[in-house]
């Protein structure tokens, strides 16, 4: 690890100022930056952290959708809108073990945007709204690729905004050492359509499956996902599941979302 700078803001405005300077960077939960800087993989001047900024912190519903703080950490979020938005406390409540929900953050998960998140898929499927402290972006163009995202430099994921489903559901696969996804699906079902986030699958990060999308606009259940299947190029190939495998899973894991809610 190299050395650098700590800061501690109190407010997002001394955030924001903080990283305004030269080489900082925001710390969230830190549950994937403090891995990526004891390995050397990054090499801030500064580090800011979000973490004493109690305005990032809430849970909220806002007539048929329910507002979360950027810096609400997954435990907490399970725990609050359990009543609100089940599918979103489920998905929360089973992100990696009890260390990791209880320091990570939603708006670290979604800035950090990596292709094995869970939050990327909900956030998809959702059709939810990234707050920050300069703008409103929309999921569908807000995620980029791996590690990729709309946020522009010491841009700051102030809270997300779920639109609260008729239904929804998170199917996933974790892969048992990190408990990351090996492949996801969230499947969430509104009045004018069905909308799937997928996660953990492809080479360019989480992506809708507009053809599952379709069908299941048409006719929501299982049976309508028969004959579909997602194409292996993009998928992610490595020791835990070939292409195939994971371009399978896409399947798998969409129909036992639908089924769950059936």
């Amino acid at each position: 690890m190299y050395s650098f700078d700590f800061v501690k803001p109190s407010t997002v405005a001394e955030a924001v100022q903080a990283l305004a300077g030269g080489e900082a960077q925001a710390l969230g939960g830190g549950q994937t930056l403090i891995p990526t800087l004891k390995q050397r993989l990054a090499d801030p001047g500064t580090l800011v952290s979000l973490a004493h900024i109690d305005e990032m912190k809430y849970v909220r519903q806002e007539g048929d959708a329910v507002v979360i703080g950027g810096g609400t950490t997954h435990a907490m979020v399970a725990r609050a809108v359990a009543d609100i938005y089940p599918g979103l406390a489920d998905l929360a409540g089973r992100i990696g073990d009890p260390a990791v929900r209880h320091r990570g953050t939603i708006g670290g998960s979604l800035a950090n945007n990596d292709p094995s998140a869970c939050y990327p898929a909900v956030a998809l499927a959702s059709g939810a709204t990234i707050i920050t402290d300069k703008r409103e972006i929309a999921a569908d163009d807000y995620f980029e690729g791996m590690f990729a995202t709309a946020l522009d430099e010491g841009e700051i994921i102030t809270g997300v905004r779920f639109p609260i489903p008729e239904k929804a559901h998170y199917a996933k696969m974790p892969q048992p050492a990190s408990r990351f996804p090996l492949v996801a699906a969230f499947v969430a079902k509104y009045a004018d359509g069905v909308r799937v986030g997928v996660t953990g699958a492809s080479e360019n990060g989480v992506f809708r499956w507009t053809e599952a999308e379709q069908a299941l606009s048409s006719n929501f259940s299982a049976d309508a996902l028969s004959g579909l299947s997602y194409p292996e190029e993009d998928m992610i190939g490595d020791i835990h599941g070939t292409k195939a495998y994971r371009a399978h899973l896409v399947g798998v894991m969409t129909k036992r979302a639908v089924q769950a809610m059936s």
